[in-house]
């Protein structure tokens, strides 16, 4: 075992630099910068080296954790590196994104020995960008060019990760997206404070390079039928994400300004990217000089908070029936908000959106107090109302913030055989990942329901391994006839 590890006797715990929030909220730039070598290798070097690595074992990639922490506490970034993206088909993305809080580093031994845990993530980040600055990440050469092709709906995480595996061994790839470009809610759903849009325009630069083919401003069903797609390609992965939001279903949902999470992120993400929006331009989708109210706990709630925060908006508040130690959001997140002025409203639900003026504009959200009862089969305590609590907070712009549903796919691609859940997620057999089609597979949220990168990361690797057998198998089989 190197001398270098087990220092978190003496060497405490630091996270790399965060911009101050007077400044960092004047733009839409990543909040943290990074390690330096010195810092990275002293952080790195607190690993205790457990010999069962339960931060390993809480990653939904089961990164080797331990071992590349190892090797950068004692320089040896390169094959770090190669470590590190054996596992993980964007290490630069989680290690910028990824709620470490609630997997890794909250797994990590000395968090619970009240050492502080491994900042996991930041060595992470600090391992690919190296690679990146060095020219250690190169396009991926498959040993042997195949002539099957797999045809991939969604450039998302799961759509890119299994582009990525499909293409090492050797088959062509071709990846459809419904936006002009790639990345999915990667681009166009989380702001650029936590992630800039040059990282991902990078690795798909990458995976382009290796010869994915991509396709943008493809929309299945209309661009192209489902059924032309299975005739150009040997199979199909479904990889679309869930996009269909839950709504309001309080009066007065129905008010101009009342707008859907996604909706309000997309545009304020293209505006970045430098597109001009007219919903912008016009402040349908711009909180500059308004009251906004974001309702939900979760992660996409706090991107609208924050992006608000950003646009220069008068006053933002967050809404959420639940309190703190009970939001679904990453706490993390939760204090950089707060940082930079969002003020949270906890244990208080809508009972309606206000309309004061003569317009169909809302003025205000009437709410009431709650309380944590008995817990549900969840387990989770049910927030339940306070009689005679209500109050009113001021808004010109309501975010619902409230989740994500999947779209009715067998409609949209017109393929009625496509089965699905009762969530309306497609069913795959839990082992292949095959959908009721024979020959086409589906992985990340559209299986899983709304979930993290991670996991979607995790999924479309998967997916691209099952996929590689049944190609692999149909090859064997018609060799023998």
């Amino acid at each position: 075992m190197s001398s270098k590890m087990l220092q978190f006797t003496h060497i405490e715990q630091q996270s790399p630099d965060k911009r101050a929030a007077e400044t960092r909220k004047q733009d839409f730039n990543e909040i943290y910068g990074g390690f330096q070598d010195d810092r990275a290798t002293d952080q790195a070097s607190r690993c205790e080296q457990c010999g069962i690595p339960f931060c390993s074992v809480h990653c939904p990639l089961g990164n080797h954790i331990p071992d590349w922490l190892m090797l950068t506490a004692n320089g040896r970034l390169e094959e770090a590196y190669a470590l590190s993206s054996s596992t993980n088909s964007m290490p630069e993305v989680c290690g910028r994104i990824c709620p470490q809080d609630r997997l890794c580093e909250g797994s990590c031994v000395l968090e619970q020995s009240r050492h502080r845990s491994v900042t996991i993530g930041a060595v992470e980040k600090y391992i690919t960008d190296t690679a990146w600055e060095k020219g250690w990440v190169q396009p991926v050469v498959p040993t042997e060019e195949r002539s099957e092709s797999v045809g991939i709906i969604g450039g998302g995480p799961a759509g890119l990760a299994a582009a990525e595996q499909l293409r090492m061994q050797g088959f062509q790839v071709h990846v459809y997206d419904r936006y002009d470009r790639m990345g999915g809610l990667l681009v166009y759903g989380i702001p650029g404070f936590k992630l800039e849009k040059d990282v991902i325009a990078r690795r798909v630069d990458l995976l382009e390079r290796s010869g994915v083919v991509f396709h943008p401003n493809t929309d299945i069903g209309k661009t192209v039928t489902f059924a032309e797609l299975r005739s150009r390609h040997d199979s199909i992965l479904i990889a679309t994400g869930v996009y269909k939001a839950r709504a309001l279903t309080i009066p007065g949902a129905g008010l101009t300004g009342v707008h859907k999470a996604l909706d309000y992120l997309i545009t304020s993400n293209k505006v970045s990217l430098g597109d001009s929006i007219e919903a912008y331009t016009s402040g349908e989708l711009n909180a500059a000089g308004k009251d906004v109210v974001v309702i939900g706990g979760g992660d996409t709630a706090m991107d609208c908070v924050r992006t608000a925060i950003r646009q220069g908006a008068k006053s933002v508040k967050c809404l959420y029936r639940r309190d703190r130690d009970n939001m679904p959001g990453s706490q993390r997140e939760v204090a950089n908000a707060e940082e930079e002025g969002v003020e949270f409203v906890w244990l208080a639900a809508p009972e309606a959106l206000l309309n004061e003026g003569t317009d169909q504009a809302v003025s205000g959200v009437r709410c009431i107090r709650m309380h944590l009862g008995i817990a549900d089969a969840s387990g989770r305590q049910s927030p339940e109302p306070t009689p005679g609590s209500q109050f009113v907070l001021p808004a010109d712009l309501v975010i619902e913030a409230l989740g994500f549903e999947p779209e009715d796919l067998p409609a949209m691609f017109g393929e009625a055989d496509l089965t699905v859940t009762r969530w309306g997620t497609l069913k795959t057999h839990p082992r292949t990942l095959m959908t009721s089609l024979d020959g086409v597979f589906a992985a990340g949220d559209i299986v899983r329901g709304a979930s993290l990168v991670v996991w979607g990361i995790r999924d479309g690797r998967d997916a691209a391994a099952s996929i590689g057998r049944y190609l692999n198998e149909k090859a064997v089989a018609q060799a023998a006839e």
